[in-house]
């Protein structure tokens, strides 16, 4: 598991974040693309 997956997974669950600050979160290398697939249940 990435450093920040925990945390993005969080965010997301609780509704802090949407699909796409989560997509960002790849971007930065926050977290994987297959950890995005985790997190949203959509492909990235």
């Amino acid at each position: 598991m990435s450093k920040h997956f925990k945390k993005v997974k969080g965010y997301y669950d609780s509704g802090l974040w949407n699909i796409a600050r989560v997509r960002n979160a790849v971007v930065k290398g926050w977290i994987t693309a297959e950890e995005f697939t985790l997190i949203t249940n959509e492909t990235y």
